[in-house]
């Protein structure tokens, strides 16, 4: 029954490119256009079926990584692309709907991100081997979108690019004090206070990064300059010129939202102003990719810009410029994949194979999804006063 189902699934799905998949059966079924290239599938459990139709997000995952899933020449890049392409194509149709239902199920986007939760959820990932992340990242270790002013940029470059982008944004004078929400390895916080002569406090729930941060901050002389606290956003620490947040906004939680930017009213001085750059989503809210946040990213949730919207305007804060990245994540992550995959049998010595099959997949699942599917990058800059920036955007350009 199932095979029946799933076949019918694929029928309608598959109208651009070829999509060959073998059943545990040993029947071959071709489907879509036959073109040169075409996508090869082994289903190698009889027991996937049914979870493949009922929640497929979640089981092709499963499958790739526990090898119930065979791809010809492993090219889970080609078979995502299909995939979601074809998706794309069809967003009023009844799989599409199918496939937002499974999202949108699992309390996905109602659980609130309480202080409790947000430690476990950040150890979860920010935790893992500080190599892993030494063999995938830039020398900085900037873990969001880099910015690309080139498309051959390398990925030093555009994460520099990225980290001075956002100051111009903060409209930075000498000996303001800024808070760094989620504040990663440190590389936004010692750019500011290196080049930009601001006093910072970065923050973060990992103890992993504030560890590596404050080293990196007493190795760069910037004791007096920068500091790095294990702290949440919503403790008591002081007033700001200016707040950034980084890739943090993901983690706060729908239910958060208001709270997070009444935080940031309270914690900014008059004339302050903040910049958050935040992973966002093209279509209205909705949830959270199943397998997603049961291995990657537990109690994340991509944003509508209207949510953004309608907490800051809940809080009677100006947002004095919106800029929307389009294919700039998608670029970060292949650089990402192409170095992943260059140290996977050094990843392998850290974790194991399956290890290394996951975050090949979310690597590679997360670029599909910036460059094909409904993904994209904001930055939010917002003012107490409408009058503390320039009038134009011509400061930005200098």
């Amino acid at each position: 029954m199932w095979i029946r189902l799933l076949d019918k699934l694929l029928v309608q799905l598959v109208k651009k490119g070829q999509l060959m998949v073998q059943y545990p059966n040993g029947r071959i079924v071709a489907y879509g256009q036959s073109l040169d290239k075409k996508i090869s599938v082994k289903i190698n459990n009889s027991r996937i079926l049914r979870r493949l139709f009922v929640n497929p997000d979640l089981t092709i995952g499963e499958a790739y990584m526990n090898g119930d899933l065979g791809i010809e020449n492993d090219d889970i890049y080609g078979f995502l692309a299909l995939i979601t392409q074809n998706l794309t194509n069809q967003p009023d149709s009844w799989i599409s709907k199918l496939l937002l239902f499974t999202n949108n199920s699992f309390l996905n986007s109602i659980k609130a991100n309480v202080p409790s939760r947000s430690k476990s959820n950040v150890k979860h990932h920010y935790d893992l081997s500080p190599e892993l992340y030494t063999l995938f990242l830039d020398v900085d270790k900037q873990y969001s979108c880099a910015y690309f002013k080139n498309v051959d940029d390398t990925l030093e470059q555009a994460q520099e690019q990225k980290k001075h982008h956002i100051a111009k944004k903060l409209s930075l004078q000498p000996g303001m004090t800024v808070l760094d929400i989620g504040s990663g390895w440190g590389g936004m916080a010692i750019t500011l206070a290196k080049y930009y002569n601001v006093n910072v406090l970065g923050i973060t729930l990992s103890e992993e990064q504030q560890k590596i941060s404050q080293q990196r901050a007493i190795s760069e002389g910037l004791e007096g300059k920068v500091e790095f606290k294990l702290m949440d956003y919503r403790e008591d620490l002081g007033v700001f010129d200016r707040i950034v947040s980084v890739g943090m906004f993901e983690h706060v939680g729908v239910p958060n939202y208001a709270d997070y930017f009444r935080t940031i009213k309270n914690k900014l001085s008059p004339g302050g102003v903040a910049l958050v750059h935040t992973i966002g989503r093209i279509t209205p809210p909705g949830g959270t990719s199943p397998w997603i946040k049961k291995y990657i990213f537990p109690g994340g949730y991509i944003p509508a810009l209207s949510e953004m919207v309608a907490a800051v305007e809940k809080n009677y804060l100006y947002i004095s410029d919106v800029e929307v990245l389009r294919m700039h994540y998608a670029m970060t992550l292949n650089h990402w994949h192409q170095r992943f995959t260059e140290n996977e049998e050094r990843i392998k010595k850290i974790y194991d194979e399956r290890f290394c099959r996951m975050w090949r997949y979310y690597l590679v699942a997360s670029e599909i999804s910036f460059r094909y599917y409904q993904q994209v990058v904001f930055q939010v800059q917002i003012s107490k006063d409408q009058m503390t920036l320039p009038i134009t955007r011509d400061y930005l350009l200098e």
